[in-house]
């Protein structure tokens, strides 16, 4: 199990980033709930992206849920893993439609970056197990402030 922070609920058409900041406006509703894993660093140096399966969370909400798998993508040229979550297994089908939105979402993403002049390699790299994604995120070690 995992704890995500929802930074984009379900059906939202904002964007935003781990910090809260709007990164962009889509033109189609997010159909998943996505947010962060703030205990693990991904491969591109910001929190472990996570995408939770099931109906629209509020954002800011926090939900302690299973990871399944995960989609490996490449965004400018970088390496990052998207942690698929949800509170029961994934079908085979679910999996597929999982995929084929971020197959689409690499490309609208490159389109993105060509507008914003950001060079870079955008694809899917197709699913893997969680295990892999969270072996290759470095833990965070919060430190309570309060503590003595």
């Amino acid at each position: 199990m995992v704890n995500v922070i929802i930074e984009t609920p379900r059906g939202s058409f904002l964007k935003r980033g781990s910090t809260g900041k709007l990164d962009f406006i889509s033109p189609l509703p997010c159909p998943f709930n996505y947010g962060s894993i703030p205990a693990y660093i991904g491969t591109d140096g910001d929190f472990l992206d996570a995408v939770v399966l099931g109906p629209r969370l509020p954002l800011g909400a926090s939900i302690s849920v299973y990871a399944w798998g995960t989609v490996g993508m490449i965004d400018g040229g970088i390496y990052e893993d998207k942690l698929i979550c949800a509170q029961k297994p994934i079908s085979v089908r679910q999996q597929r439609l999982i995929l084929l939105f971020f197959m689409i979402y690499a490309k609208a993403k490159y389109l993105l970056n060509l507008i914003k002049g950001r060079k870079g390699h955008n694809s899917c790299e197709g699913w893997h197990d969680a295990a892999s994604a969270l072996a290759r995120a470095i833990p965070c070690i919060h430190q309570d402030k309060n503590a003595v």
